[in-house]
């Protein structure tokens, strides 16, 4: 992409309204727009990051077994009436139709889920079963004072299982949660990161957050000193020691919670009978667990943990480009090897940003760099051109190199695959 067809800018100042680092970066930078409180618009370079997001927690729920759907919005008053949630759900909103239908705006959707998968399940043969969808969800926020680390309006990854008996709930389980710190881990989160023993409600004695620590965070941890275990503030009054180790050593912490894991159990497949022929032919009701992600409260969290003064500092798999490629100077041989590199890298499938605008100032491109924060910086000027060189920057280190343009492709196939290598 060519930063000149960018129809977004740069801002030098933050907006005054808005509290949290991540949300100012990314506001500055030109990833998102706030249209009102807790509700932005996503442009283009951080709708990339939502995509990049996106496909690698889609690739490791995929792995362990889910299966990709996409639920209505609009979820019928009867529905939500059925678990008693129409009056419960505190955040819950809701419309009328012109017919008088009453509907609420999916928060989440164990009540579209249970009734869905209750028309194809009906043995133990049927199961278990794992199905997931990635969609915009919504919720009558009273707090939305944190950026996109809080909103009414937001994307979410929302995992049910369904099971024959919490046996095999407990199994797969514990594959959701090494799915879920593959998946930080993929995004440059997981030393940050820890599981979190949050209340469980009435269902289960604990559920269980993904919290990472940073000052922005609206939660309060405490951390065992000994096996890594966190405990949620709210919680912590009745667990003197680590329920997991039995040690007291706990370090208090700020942190943004990511994602939840719940045993959900029969709480939902209860209210519509939802029941299967077992093997031995007596009627059970179907176990259900959760496994929820907010993705854009992840690239909130992303930006809030990976930043310096000068901007963001995007780890390479989230990245809206792999490279930023930056034409400094007019000279028309310079502006000729810059567009032939950057079609020879397009030709290669490196995703590259071409500042290719002749407006700006080499500070004012340099600073817009670090601001957008793409891992790699690659320079070109009459200087490098020299030299039939380009020099050579990564956004986390402060050396500057040059390298032969010949060389080039084959130290950025390098660093690209190391950025691709899964974990």
């Amino acid at each position: 992409m060519k930063q000149s067809e960018l129809f977004t800018k740069t801002l030098r100042e933050a907006p005054k309204d808005e509290r949290s680092i991540s949300v100012q970066l990314l506001i500055r930078a030109g990833f998102v727009d706030k249209l009102a409180a807790g509700v932005y618009t996503f442009l283009p370079l951080g709708f990339r990051v939502l995509e990049k997001i996106q496909n690698i927690i889609s690739q490791e729920i995929e792995n362990i077994g889910g299966k990709r759907i996409l639920m209505p919005v609009l979820v019928p008053k009867t529905n939500w009436q059925q678990t008693g949630r129409w009056k419960s759900f505190k955040e819950l909103f809701k419309i009328k139709g012109k017919s008088d239908q009453e509907y609420g705006l999916g928060p989440t959707h164990e009540e579209v889920i249970a009734p869905l998968i209750q028309k194809y399940v009906s043995s133990y043969k049927d199961l278990p079963c794992y199905v997931y969808q990635i969609q915009t969800k919504f919720r009558d926020e009273i707090r939305v004072k944190s950026g996109i680390l809080r909103t009414r309006e937001f994307d979410m990854k929302d995992l049910y299982s369904f099971h024959r008996d919490e046996n095999d709930l407990d199994r797969y389980y514990e594959k959701a949660r090494k799915a879920y710190f593959n998946i930080f881990k993929r995004m440059g989160l997981k030393n940050k990161t820890y599981l979190t023993l949050a209340s469980g409600g009435s269902f289960s004695k604990f559920s269980h957050e993904f919290q990472t620590i940073t000052l922005a965070g609206e939660d309060i941890i405490h951390i065992c000193q000994n096996c890594g275990l966190a405990i949620n503030q709210e919680i912590k009054k009745d667990y003197p020691e680590c329920p997991e180790c039995h040690k007291k050593g706990f370090k208090k912490e700020k942190a943004i919670e990511i994602g939840n894991i719940f045993k959900l159990k029969t709480k939902y497949t209860k209210p519509f009978d939802f029941e299967f022929i077992d093997k031995d032919g007596s009627k059970k009701l179907v176990i259900m667990g959760c496994y929820g992600i907010g993705l854009t409260r992840l690239m909130g969290t992303i930006a809030e943990v990976h930043n310096d003064k000068n901007g963001i500092i995007w780890p390479k798999k989230v990245a809206p480009f792999n490279t930023h490629l930056i034409q400094i100077g007019n000279n028309n041989k310079v502006k000729q090897q810059a567009e032939k590199l950057y079609k020879d890298l397009r030709k290669q499938e490196v995703e590259v940003l071409y500042d290719d605008r002749e407006d700006k100032s080499p500070g004012e491109k340099f600073a817009d760099a670090d601001l957008i924060g793409i891992p790699i910086r690659i320079v070109i000027s009459e200087r490098t051109f020299k030299r039939d060189c380009v020099e050579l920057k990564k956004r986390n280190e402060k050396k500057i190199k040059l390298v032969k343009i010949k060389y080039l492709s084959q130290f950025l196939s390098s660093e690209l695959k190391t950025q691709n290598a899964k974990p």
